[in-house]
């Protein structure tokens, strides 16, 4: 707070041990927790709600305007979780009347050069590499990995503990615990590498695989396999979640497993 070579407007919250670099820029009605650095070059605008121990490094925007020509200066927030990463000029806006709000969950890593648009709402524990983009209105569970320059359309959603390989064009949504790649996008199996590093059991991986058989690899339409995996599958959490994802896809859920030639 006595960096003389930083901006901090007089109308921001900023707690007492919070670390401001030189040439950051804090603007009006920003808060900012307990034990979060904001490092050189940052810039942090109107409507910022960045929790306790976060570290944002040089070149980072956060809750700027929308790029959104609908925008018309509603008072909306960007909300950032604590214990996040943001690395090195990621970009981050802030809400519009659709949601009032973006916000990127608790103890998340966003690398260097990602951008997550307007009214966007991200889990916790999520990783997003570099150049990774959401574009607005996308919801992204818990525990979801974004490899390098992934892409997702507007409005798609991510289940929890799903991963998207590395330059992949989300336009569907992907339902959690699978792995998602190829183009178009399609399912490539289940994440179980993420699901054993998260403490999951054999027996509950091997359940999730069976579900995912029955949608993808059986040969049924969505309706059919969802009969299937509800009158022949005996009720989970895991089951009920995968089932309630599908049933509630606006936008359809990606494609089933795909043989490159």
């Amino acid at each position: 707070m006595n960096q003389p070579l930083a901006y901090v407007h007089p109308g921001a919250k900023i707690a007492k041990n919070v670390v401001i670099e030189p040439f950051a820029t804090i603007h009006n009605n920003v808060v900012i927790g307990e034990g979060s650095w904001i490092g050189s070059n940052v810039t942090i605008m109107e409507g910022a709600r960045i929790g306790k121990n976060v570290s944002i490094f040089p070149g980072a925007v956060i809750s700027a305007i929308p790029q959104d020509k609908k925008f018309e200066d509603e008072e909306t927030t960007t909300v950032i979780g604590d214990g996040t990463t943001i690395r090195e000029c990621v970009t981050i806006n802030r809400g519009t009347s659709d949601k009032m709000k973006t916000i990127i969950g608790k103890n998340c890593w966003i690398m260097a050069y990602c951008h997550i648009a307007h009214d966007c709402v991200v889990g916790d524990n999520c990783i997003f590499s570099n150049n990774s983009t959401l574009a607005g209105h996308i919801t992204v569970g818990d525990h979801v990995v974004l490899a390098g320059m992934a892409a997702v359309q507007q409005f798609c959603q991510i289940g929890n503990h799903a991963f998207v390989t590395g330059g992949s064009l989300v336009r569907k949504d992907v339902p959690p615990y699978v792995k998602a790649g190829r183009e178009p996008l399609s399912y490539v199996g289940i994440n179980s590498v993420g699901l054993r590093r998260r403490g999951f059991e054999l027996e509950k991986i091997r359940e999730i695989q069976d579900i995912y058989r029955i949608l993808y690899q059986k040969n049924y339409n969505v309706s059919q396999a969802v009969q299937i995996i509800e009158a022949e599958m005996s009720a989970s959490n895991e089951r009920d979640e995968i089932i309630e994802f599908i049933k509630n896809s606006k936008r359809g859920i990606m494609r089933g497993y795909v043989r490159n030639n």
